[in-house]
């Protein structure tokens, strides 16, 4: 079991960053190709951004694309978010999760566990 535990979140104004923090216990990250979802009031759940397990492979939704930074440190059990430029738009539940699938996993039933999301809130 991989248990997931987001931070960062907040209440933020248009335009400003957030960092956003995912960290890992009962198992190492190392094994896992690690990604970010959010869910805003009334959608369903998007993918944002994965990163394969050696750091090595990024992927981007086209929404985050270019203002969006995924990374990780394997030392450290932890995977971050880094989200520039902030929209209104980007208001959502944040989660992280875990995967044992190679590829770009952009789709939920790719991952095997998840946190419990933080709350990101941008204010126009």
């Amino acid at each position: 079991q991989v248990q997931l535990v987001e931070s960062g979140g907040g209440l933020v104004q248009a335009g400003g960053s957030l960092r956003l923090s995912c960290e890992a216990s009962g198992r190492t990250l190392r094994n896992y190709a690690m990604g970010w979802f959010r869910r805003a009031p009334g959608k369903e759940r998007e993918f944002v951004a994965a990163i394969s397990v050696t750091g090595i492979n990024t992927y981007y939704a086209d929404s985050v694309k270019g203002r969006s930074t995924i990374s990780r440190d394997n030392a450290k059990n932890i995977v971050y978010l880094q989200v520039n430029s902030l929209k209104f738009e980007d208001t959502a539940v944040y989660y992280c999760a875990a995967s044992t699938k190679l590829g770009e996993n952009r789709s939920p039933k790719a991952y095997d566990y998840w946190g419990q999301g933080t709350q990101v809130t941008v204010s126009s």
